[in-house]
């Protein structure tokens, strides 16, 4: 009889708190990711074209940039921008904070991957792009970012899925996302193991959608590439 009331108890709690950890994910942890992503991709390329270009005093900057972030904790950088920050009068809300934090510490590491790419560029093609008159922007933008962000797309992806884990780590900071969601009915139930392994099935949820989402990006690039490829050929012959 223990058992069954045991069986019946943990099936109405999974059932009962499903609901109240997903909403959460989809209303903060999926927008917290999205964003954050967002803003990172834009610090990553702009911190990757700098370095790129050999900009003497701004490459210096970056590199500085890059070093201090990859070089600690993301939870103390948290606790640093949400709680730290208010003793010299900068008070953040627990949701910017986090997206600050996030954009800041994935940039850096993006950036590593775009300027990885961006190196992968056959030298010739920029040398093409000056002959018929382009400045180095226009290079950048039409002939090299697009194959480096091809090139960069699997490991983004990679660092996409591992950003929307990360996001546990803004309940540290009091946004009330999934993994914040999960704790404080764990508070109310006593029941850590079953809804922790339900909190994480929800997580491996997301992480299997983006992973198929990737796939599929990584095809329609493939087909992209190989049909620019035939149209340049034909356009030799």
């Amino acid at each position: 009889m223990l058992d069954n009331y045991l069986s019946e108890r943990w099936i109405n709690i999974f059932i009962d708190s499903f609901w109240k950890i997903l909403l959460p994910g989809l209303k903060l942890t999926v927008p917290l990711t999205a964003v954050s992503f967002s803003f990172a991709l834009v610090i990553a390329v702009v911190t990757a074209l700098i370095q790129f270009g050999n900009v003497r005093v701004l490459k210096q900057l970056a590199r500085f940039y890059v070093w201090v972030i990859r070089g600690t904790p993301i939870l103390v950088q948290l606790f640093v921008v949400f709680y730290g920050l208010p003793s010299l009068g900068i008070v953040l809300e627990p949701f910017p904070a986090a997206v600050i934090v996030f954009s800041i510490n994935e940039g850096a590491y993006a950036s590593e991957t775009v300027r990885a790419a961006l190196e992968s560029v056959p030298k010739g093609q920029i040398e093409a792009g000056y002959c018929v008159g382009m400045s180095w922007m226009q290079i950048m933008w039409r002939i090299v970012l697009p194959q480096a962000m091809r090139i960069a797309f699997p490991p983004l992806s990679n660092s996409l899925i591992g950003l929307l884990k990360e996001t546990s780590l803004a309940a540290n900071i009091t946004v009330a996302e999934m993994f914040m969601s999960t704790q404080r009915i764990v508070a109310r139930t006593y029941e850590p193991l079953l809804l922790y392994l339900e909190v994480g099935l929800i997580y491996l949820m997301f992480c299997t959608i983006l992973t198929a989402l990737q796939h599929m990006g990584e095809k329609r690039l493939q087909t992209y590439g190989g049909r620019k490829m035939r149209q340049g050929d034909a356009g030799h012959r």
